[in-house]
């Protein structure tokens, strides 16, 4: 009987099931390719494989082999087959012997993100662009990718948007991964530290879910996330203080509810947030924002007067219940659809009149 043991390299060695422990215990010859993880752990637990040079010319050839050693021993065989690796169903259908597969250690929920960081850190040592790369050379990428995740997500295509949200993750570990060449004392992190940062604050801002506090909406999840929000803001600056020795100077920056506001997001969705969040402070802006009408003045046009105008018109969107930036993106679409629609016009009229033919 040969059982065919699979295990995942993203599993330390040794986490095997105990399935998996009891056919290696039972088994009258354990054989496993030369440098296999599982080696060590074994023998530390007294199951002493035998390394062999398998044959690397194809499945049938490993079949045969697995097939003369089954044959030749005492009782049961396991194969350690190379982590990582499923089944080869062609392995197993040239196989002249009894055998089943057996899977001895499985991947948790988010371990292929393993694989991301050994591949990020190679990248980084032995790719000569990605060694040049830094957290500024960098941003323009994070935006761009995050954008296109943007445009699968609006155009339906969730084939695109598994691409693109991978291409939103790797930004993530690239920048991660720089960060960890500094000292944690000059502000370095590694990607765990992104997590561990990550994780808390999801916790801490969920207390209706990991804590004792009751919510009857989404309206009260809410509320509660903005005192908390509020509550963050005030123990950030109360460490900055301690970190400097004294209190914040007369005149300093205080906790604001602007604070943690992207001011490098579009502007559009910056004017949002930012009426968003005064309102959160008492502060209101209204429709017409008391800005004067573009080019009623003196002047004509005035930067300073557009601004105003567009500030207004944020506040008439949101009034209204409507996104401005969404709206704008979705006309942007309507624009160019409708550009694409007289370019085919244009075209089809041209070769009614003047034929390509006798162009």
């Amino acid at each position: 009987m040969l059982t065919v043991l699979l295990s995942s390299p993203r599993v330390a060695p040794g986490l095997l099931t105990w399935p998996a422990w009891s056919a290696l215990r039972a088994a009258s010859a354990v054989l496993a390719g030369s440098g296999h993880p599982l080696v060590p752990a074994l023998t530390a637990a007294s199951v002493l494989p035998t390394v062999v040079d398998a044959p690397s010319s194809g499945p049938v050839s490993l079949a045969a082999f697995l097939s003369s050693a089954v044959s030749s021993a005492e009782g049961p065989v396991v194969w350690l087959a190379p982590t990582g690796a499923d089944a080869d169903p062609l392995l197993l259908s040239s196989l002249s012997v009894p055998y089943q597969v057996l899977n001895g250690s499985h991947d948790l929920p988010g371990a292929h993100l393993l694989d991301l960081v050994s591949i990020m850190d190679t990248l980084r040592v032995s790719c000569p662009w990605d060694r040049e790369q830094t957290h500024s050379s960098l941003l323009r990428y994070l935006l761009e990718e995050a954008y296109e995740a943007a445009e699968a997500i609006e155009t339906g295509d969730l084939a695109a948007l598994r691409e693109e949200i991978g291409d939103v993750m790797f930004q993530a570990f690239f920048h991660a991964r720089i960060a960890a060449e500094l000292p944690a004392a000059e502000g370095g992190f590694t990607i765990d530290d992104v997590a561990d940062t990550l994780a808390a604050k999801l916790v801490r801002r969920h207390p209706h879910v990991f804590g004792s506090v009751s919510v009857s909406s989404a309206a009260d999840v809410n509320a509660n996330w903005e005192e908390i929000k509020k509550a963050e803001r005030a123990a950030k600056a109360a460490q900055a203080g301690r970190a400097g020795g004294t209190a914040p100077a007369a005149g300093a920056e205080t906790p604001s509810v602007l604070d943690g506001v992207p001011f490098g997001q579009p502007a559009l969705s910056l004017a949002a947030q930012l009426q968003r969040r005064a309102e959160r402070a008492g502060v209101t802006v209204s429709a017409d924002g008391g800005a004067a009408v573009p080019g009623t003045g003196a002047g004509g046009l005035t930067g300073e007067g557009i601004g105003d105008a567009l500030m207004a018109l944020v506040a008439r969107a949101r009034e209204a219940g409507l996104d401005p930036e969404l709206e704008l993106r979705a006309a942007a679409r309507r624009f160019a659809r409708s550009v694409h629609e007289r370019e085919r016009l244009a075209e089809s009229a041209e070769e009614l009149f003047c034929p390509k033919s006798e162009i």
